[in-house]
């Protein structure tokens, strides 16, 4: 134990260091730890009830009592922003998770089962040739509208992509020595595609997660944007900004916050997820040395 502590501090050090030398992972860090933060703490850090109504002070402008102003229902939009984004955070973190599983199981059987890619890649091109908005549309015309269904919804055009950025890179491993020991060693099939290949995607499955969570914000955005998102009485920025293009001519501040408290998530994810591929593409790594 005594012989452990040592090697801690450099681990610490050697952390800082890598984040100094990637400052676009530091940046989208403390962007999306501090819109995190300010999520999970949203219940204290709220000045009012983000559901109250109060006609008498509705669309008023930024001040004192009301930091960004209020709508036209009298409801406060510094506290309406900061619940906001629980969904747009739950609803792209739980899309990522979800397509980067399902993706991973079905790219991974798709890749080493020659029988089943045909098959498999077909239905994935016929999901990829649907715009990915007007599926979510359909899927939350057909079933309530709620936040499981917008995930849902959300979830199921950004599976293709997953596949076939999983498919590709085991296209290249099944012909590795490592796989062809592995069969000749007599490993199962499960064995073989969650032991020895799938850790070798992990590194291009986590960028490409980084992807699909800011690309699943924008799309619950758009899709509460257009009414067929989240109930209307769950604060959301898609729904605030609905609900705000009306008064935009007189209210300004309705659109800014919501608008730009979503830039700064969507923007912390891409200079994350932009990080990430630069340190773990080894050809990136390979061209920034010899720069």
């Amino acid at each position: 134990m005594a012989l452990a502590e040592p090697s801690r501090p450099s681990r610490l050090a050697s952390s800082f260091s890598w984040l100094r030398d990637h400052p676009t992972v530091l940046a989208g860090l403390i962007i999306l730890g501090v819109m995190v933060f300010i999520s999970v703490f949203a219940p204290w850090i709220a000045t009012h009830d983000p559901t109250r109504l109060d006609p008498l002070n509705r669309l008023k402008p930024p001040g004192a009592e009301h930091w960004f102003g209020t709508d036209h229902l009298g409801r406060d939009i510094f506290s309406r922003t900061v619940y906001g984004g629980r969904i747009s955070l739950f609803v792209g973190f739980t899309v990522a998770a979800i397509a980067c599983a399902v993706g991973m199981v079905i790219g991974l059987l798709s890749g080493f089962i020659r029988i089943l890619d045909a098959i498999i890649m077909r239905i994935m091109d016929g999901l990829m040739a649907i715009p990915a908005i007007l599926l979510a549309i359909a899927l939350v015309a057909v079933a309530r509208s709620s936040v499981w269904t917008v995930i849902v919804a959300v979830a199921i055009p950004e599976i293709p992509r997953v596949v076939r950025l999983v498919r590709g890179v085991v296209l290249t491993l099944r012909e590795q020595l490592f796989v062809d020991a592995a069969v000749s060693l007599g490993a199962k099939l499960p064995r073989i595609l969650f032991v020895h290949i799938m850790p070798n995607t992990l590194a291009p499955l986590i960028v490409q997660a980084s992807y699909v969570a800011a690309s699943a914000i924008i799309i619950e955005a758009i899709l509460s944007f257009l009414g067929a998102g989240t109930p209307p009485n769950i604060p959301s920025w898609g729904n605030m900004m609905a609900e705000g293009r009306t008064y935009v001519t007189i209210a300004w501040w309705l659109l800014l916050f919501p608008g730009l408290f979503l830039s700064l998530v969507v923007l912390s994810v891409n200079l994350l997820g932009d990080g990430l591929r630069e340190t773990l593409d080894p050809r990136l790594r390979r061209s920034a040395r010899n720069e």
